[in-house]
């Protein structure tokens, strides 16, 4: 393809400055038959074909990729490789990014051999620090080694993994056997595996409690109301914690009949107020994200200071969806520090402030706060500047980079081997390589100018996605070209003009959807520029009029903006011109906005509100980013300031005197 050739042709430019890369030229060797081999070997790497990496590993030798060919090799017999091979790699490619992989890769494994004295001595040499098992490891030596109290720093890290694991679970269910863990930690962990679904999770946390209790909670996962229904009493601390694991597991399959039982007089007399309060959070969560207009009361039934943080999110975002800024305000004060410091929160506290009567003090903080988060940097951001009065403009640029600036970039080996990795095809090993080298390789990652540098050597490249992430990273500056990109612009603006559609909103979706990558392909087969699904795709075809549409021309550009477009196009029609909704349905099809605008009957809400009450994840933080998206490309596209909240506006039910259009969209 002649992106792809292009691309490749860039990124060599830009690696050439390694020492590595010059070698291999200074030998006069095929460059495009050792991407061809990086290429197999990268395949029989994920095939753990050891004897094909073994064979072919002395022909990387000068190769720019060689690091990726040496680790592939070594770490897919690393059980068992000795620990003077191991050594031997990490000091060859001593300040890569492999050679960092390979060490967590390491202390992995000499975690779970409990070889604490040799990981004691590479621990500290771990630079990304990044993962969660490493850190409860490195705990776990501490522990082992030096008695060291580490029961507070493990709780939080725990807590929050998704998944049970060796490390961390294995040293709290340690910590609990030494009376060092309280067992209620294990119970909280049990009870955020049974609320989010996570049977493993909260069998693992109660068998550090005692290996018996096992089979109460696969009884309790399978059917709580019947272990409900037969039990009477809980007096002891571990029943009335069963209890509470089985009403929360009702509350995940069904919070209406959970609400029913908690009422029972056996459970208010019997649970303490802490457990009520957990169950009550868990509920109301459950009623909030199928917008239940009971969210709020339910939530109203427990004390939020005994809530987990994520009950509480969903308290302020239901309390929001009714109108109760006295709750809203109290949700959020209950919120922990990291939480309620979120430019989020920050915004609807200071809104919830402002609803106060003729409170002064209430109405300056307001302002305080808002102020605090005042930007273009995101969503709220830009909501709160809106509130202040202003409109959204292009941000002032930053001093343009030096030549000794970008020359640092060129010569930088990491982000060298990162492009030449995308540009041959491996592009999720390009890209770890590219965020390590600037995030991760130096403690706290580069700083703002070296980060514009780095930007621009992926924006030259046309490595879309690494200049926009890498460019937001910045925090005193901001180069609002690399953030915001226009690519493919004459193809854009040529296809919006013809279909009357706002070129912003297009460019704000390719933004989030792609960021620019023309063969990007998702997890669930979207495609293309514009993320297109294969029949989705086909349908819009018919649709627009490309009669000879074939399914391997979704990823060529113009086909997929044709389509991209045409049906977005449709949608935004369907919704009778409503950004927010219509892109929720490109993110998660059509049905689901019409569900989640609520019926006759239903409120109308200030679409800000209804965004954050969109109860998936995913799209919820889609809608708010493509419309921030939008906002700014509107304003480096007009040069005029611009307005968020109108392209915001408000939504609630349809109009039921008037045909539902769109009704046929896939």
């Amino acid at each position: 393809m002649q992106f792809s050739a292009i691309l490749t042709s860039l990124a060599l430019c830009g690696a050439l400055m390694s020492p590595t890369f010059t070698s291999a030229y200074a030998q006069g060797r095929d460059i495009t038959r050792l991407d061809e081999t990086i290429l197999d070997l990268a395949q029989a790497y994920k095939n753990r074909d050891r004897k094909r990496l073994s064979a072919a590993l002395p022909s990387m030798k000068g190769y720019i990729l060689e690091p990726w060919a040496a680790y592939w090799e070594l770490s897919a017999r690393l059980d068992e490789a000795s620990k003077s091979e191991i050594q031997d790699y990490l000091n060859r490619y001593n300040g890569t990014y492999q050679e960092d992989r390979l060490r967590a890769e390491w202390l992995l494994q000499l975690g779970r051999n409990r070889d604490w004295d040799t990981f004691g001595r590479e621990y500290p040499l771990y630079r990304m620090n990044d993962d969660k098992s490493v850190r409860c490891y490195a705990l776990w030596a501490d522990y082992s080694t030096r008695n060291a109290d580490v029961a507070g720093a493990l709780e939080p890290v725990w807590w929050g993994q998704k998944e049970a694991d060796d490390a961390c679970g294995g040293l709290a269910a340690q910590l609990v056997k030494d009376k060092k863990l309280s067992a209620h930690s294990a119970w909280v962990r049990a009870r955020l595996g049974m609320e989010n679904d996570r049977l493993r999770v909260a069998t693992q946390a109660v068998a550090a409690l005692d290996s018996d209790y096992v089979k109460t909670v696969n009884t309790i996962y399978s059917t709580p109301a019947k272990y409900l229904n037969d039990k009477v009493t809980a007096l002891r601390p571990q029943t009335r914690e069963f209890v509470s694991l089985a009403l929360i597991r009702l509350a995940y399959i069904d919070p209406d009949s959970a609400a029913v039982e908690i009422e029972k007089m056996r459970w208010k007399a019997q649970l303490n107020q802490e457990e009520r309060s957990w169950v009550w959070g868990v509920i109301g969560k459950r009623l909030a994200q199928k917008l239940s207009d009971e969210a709020p009361a339910t939530f109203a039934k427990g004390q939020f200071a005994q809530m987990h943080e994520d009950h509480l999110v969903w308290a302020a975002r239901a309390a929001l969806r009714a109108g109760r800024w006295s709750q809203v305000a109290d949700a959020i004060a209950a919120m922990p520090d990291s939480l309620r410091n979120d430019s989020t929160w920050v915004y609807w506290r200071a809104r919830a402030l402002a609803q106060r009567n003729n409170v002064e003090t209430a109405k300056m903080e307001s302002q305080t706060l808002l102020e605090s988060i005042a930007g273009t940097k995101g969503f709220y951001e830009m909501l709160a500047l809106e509130e202040l009065g202003q409109k959204i403009v292009v941000p002032a640029k930053p001093a343009p980079l030096t030549l000794e600036e970008k020359d640092q970039a060129k010569k930088n080996p990491g982000l060298a081997r990162a492009l030449h990795a995308i540009a041959i095809g491996l592009r999720s090993d390009g890209v770890r390589e590219w965020n390590y080298s600037t995030n991760l390789h130096n403690r706290g990652g580069l700083d703002d100018r070296a980060l514009l540098a780095a930007a621009d050597l992926a924006c030259k490249a046309e490595v879309w996605d690494r200049c926009i992430n890498t460019s937001e990273r910045t925090k005193g500056m901001v180069d609002i070209d690399q953030r915001y990109p226009m690519p493919h612009k004459s193809a854009v603006l040529a296809r919006t003009q013809t279909i009357g559609l706002d070129p912003a909103y297009v460019y704000g979706l390719i933004r989030q959807e792609s960021r620019f990558i023309t063969d990007a392909k998702s997890g669930v087969g979207a495609a293309g520029l514009m993320q297109v699904m294969p029949a989705t795709a086909k349908w819009t075809a018919k649709k627009i009029g490309l009669s000879d549409f074939q399914s391997h021309q979704i990823t060529d550009r113009d086909t997929n903006i044709a389509i991209g477009t045409g049906y977005l196009k449709l949608v935004l029609d369907s919704f009778n011109g409503s950004m927010p909704m219509a892109a929720a349905a490109y993110n998660a099809g059509p049905g689901r906005p019409r569900i989640w605008r609520g019926q006759t009957g239903s409120p109308v809400l200030e679409a800000a509100i209804w965004a954050e009450n969109v109860p998936f994840s995913e799209t919820r933080d889609y809608v708010k980013k493509v419309l921030a998206n939008t906002t700014l490309y509107a304003a480096l596209i007009t040069g005029q300031p611009q307005s968020l909240k109108a392209r915001l506006g408000n939504v609630g039910p349809r109009d039921a005197t008037s045909p539902e259009a769109g009704l046929d969209l896939p």
